[in-house]
């Protein structure tokens, strides 16, 4: 009898271990999963909006000053350049070095006329963009967009890139990425968000 006692007692303390171990692994791989959610959302968090002279817009009203605008951010591969103007009375237009410094605009690379134009940065380098109405340009609309070759950011998937004049413009990803000011605020909201949502689910 006692021989029996010794064997139930071996048998239930190896179970109990193997259960102990079997909590420890389905543990270890949720843990695992929140910490790759938590991740991926610090990472499409990581791209932001900047929005050409802020509450100011692309205009040539009160002589805004883009270059102390541009000077002032520090842009990043995947982020998006948002131009919000007077469609009847701005465009945005891609040029080379040449024509932005000599405010030419004859020959665009490409123009965009919908008064809400976006462009993601899909490289490092400068990024050329003037405003092609008669003297607005040398009136001081035009915005220079300096990424440097350290400059890496991951892109947020779907994010829409301008359409020139005659296509179809994409919508301003106004809520898919946080605007500079807010980035990280941006990204801690992600971040627990995601952790949130883990916790809800595994607890």
């Amino acid at each position: 009898m006692g021989d029996f006692l010794l064997t139930t007692e071996s048998s239930l303390s190896q179970t109990q271990t193997h259960l102990v171990h079997f909590r420890a692994m389905a543990f270890a791989q949720r843990a695992m999963v929140m910490l790759f959610l938590v991740v991926a959302a610090l990472n499409v968090s990581l791209a932001a909006v900047y929005k050409v002279g802020d509450s100011t817009g692309w205009t040539t009203l009160g002589h805004y000053n883009y270059t102390a605008w541009a000077a002032s951010k520090t842009f990043s591969v995947g982020d998006t350049i948002l131009f919000e103007y007077h469609k009847d009375r701005h465009n945005v237009m891609v040029v080379t070095r040449t024509d932005f410094e000599a405010c030419n605009a004859s020959s665009p690379r490409a123009t965009y006329t919908t008064g809400n134009d976006s462009f993601v940065i899909r490289k490092t380098g400068h990024h050329y963009y003037l405003c092609g109405f008669p003297g607005h340009c040398q009136l001081g609309q035009k915005v220079n967009i300096h990424l440097s070759k350290s400059s890496v950011a991951i892109a947020p998937s779907g994010s829409p890139t301008a359409s020139p004049s005659g296509g179809a413009a994409g919508t301003p990803p106004k809520s898919s990425a946080p605007y500079p000011s807010k980035g990280l605020l941006g990204k801690l909201g992600m971040a627990l968000l995601a952790l949130g949502v883990c916790v809800s689910v595994f607890v």
